[in-house]
């Protein structure tokens, strides 16, 4: 279906962006490609969610310039907050769309790692970038959104660890917005070599009351033969924004990849977070924990899709909606036909807090294969007056009681994030926006 749409910046402009940033011309011509298709393709169609009519493709400037951190010392307390200043020894951050800080081990450097921001990625190692980017994962032409992101690319990180590195310390990254006029249009792209491992940490923080812009974010995990990824993220975007975020993973031969996602934007969102197990024994274990509150509309979904025999796929998601929140939790797991001995198992799990808010748990079992495992579970519903009635019988207040229903409902994901300012950071958002 072709879709004529006037977009924000034209051909010439997105070369120019290109040029200006020292891209191969190679590059420039993947971006003025893409965003020929972008003008052609239509949006995606998130199922139970209706967003033709959302803002997906204007916005201020496309990219603003902000000052740089010639130290940790000068972060605002947000990020500080974040970071182990003494000890976290591999460290980017993005201030809105300018690289701002990055600090890499020596170790790393000497094992081979890459760890840098995605436009020096693109000129310095455009040769792994171009074999990566949009080419596996994510495709380019798969829809509206995806060709806009190609061709706007502005900001994000490159990961590259070599065959059989071992990185025991997690790579943290910050993304601050603290601009209402910035878009992001970040690209991570994490490519784990064979029999490699490596754990990767991102925060997406405003500090910023509401955006002008948008946020349309995608993220590639290239895991190779017995490769061990894990992803932590948690998202924590203002009010404002149409945010379109896209994690994906590319699974291989008795390789892994554990998600561990906390999504907690203020504004509207679509997030997509499909792992493809392609090889023999691959597996991925996906957490995610959602709240919603205000007049947010939301769309989750989740899929794991077996092509690999004997491949597992773990999908749980537990989501808090308040006050006149919408949000759709799409849970899908898809066994190839030739997938045999796959497992594939879901658990969505809504909790309610007011009148008004609503929650749709969806699980999708889609099987063609005849020697599998397979289930599911959901369940929308508001806190269980028995569990209220159990605290307080033991002195413990109604609002306290139902504070402590609802973190031990999210602490699955809570938990499993690898660094403890994180984990901390989501606990007080949880802790924010239940209130």
């Amino acid at each position: 279906m072709t879709v004529e749409t006037k977009l924000a910046l034209s051909v010439e402009e997105v070369r120019s962006f290109s040029q200006s940033n020292g891209e191969p011309a190679a590059f420039a011509d993947f971006r003025a490609t893409a965003l020929e298709k972008a003008a052609e393709l239509a949006l995606p169609t998130p199922d139970k969610t209706n967003i033709t009519k959302w803002n997906f493709t204007e916005f201020p400037v496309h990219t603003v310039e902000s000052a740089p951190f010639s130290s940790l010392e000068e972060l605002p307390e947000e990020v500080k907050a974040l970071i182990d200043i003494e000890g976290q020894e591999n460290l980017y951050i993005q201030r809105n769309n300018t690289p701002a800080f990055i600090k890499v081990s020596e170790e790393l450097v000497n094992k081979g790692v890459l760890f840098t921001d995605i436009q020096t990625a693109i000129r310095e190692h455009a040769d792994l970038v171009e074999k990566y980017f949009m080419t596996t994962a994510v495709k380019v032409d798969e829809h509206k959104l995806a060709a806009y992101h190609a061709a706007l690319v502005n900001g994000g990180v490159f990961v590259y660890v070599p065959r059989n590195v071992i990185i025991e310390a997690p790579l943290q990254v910050v993304f601050l917005n603290d601009n209402e006029e910035a878009s992001l249009f970040n690209h991570v792209l994490v490519v784990a070599e064979e029999s490699s491992a490596v754990t990767y940490v991102e925060t997406y923080v405003s500090t910023i009351d509401e955006s002008k812009g948008q946020a349309n974010i995608i993220a590639e995990v290239i895991a190779k033969d017995n490769a061990q990824v894990t992803y932590g993220a948690v998202d924590v975007l203002a009010k404002g924004f149409t945010t379109y975020v896209n994690r994906r993973a590319n699974v291989a031969r008795d390789a892994k990849i554990d998600w561990a996602l906390g999504l907690m934007n203020d504004s509207n969102t679509i997030s997509e977070n499909i792992t493809h197990l392609v090889g023999d024994g691959s597996a991925a274990d996906t957490k995610t924990v959602v709240v919603g509150r205000g007049e947010q509309k939301q769309n989750f979904t989740t899929e794991v899709r077996h092509w690999g025999k004997n491949s597992d796929g773990q999908i749980l998601k537990h989501g808090v909606m308040k006050d006149a929140a919408q949000s759709i939790f799409n849970g899908i797991g898809k066994i190839e036909h030739g997938a045999t001995k796959a497992n594939a198992e879901q658990e969505s799990r809504v909790l309610m807090l007011s009148e008004k808010a609503r929650g749709d748990a969806n699980p999708i079992l889609l099987i063609d294969e005849d020697d599998v495992t397979a289930g599911h579970a959901a369940s929308v519903g508001r806190v269980d007056p028995t569990q209220l009635y159990y605290l307080m019988s033991r002195g413990i207040s109604k609002a306290e009681a139902e504070r402590l229903v609802i973190h031990g409902f999210l602490a699955p994901v809570v938990t499993n994030l690898p660094i403890e300012g994180v984990k901390k950071q989501l606990t007080e958002v949880i802790e924010r926006k239940v209130r």
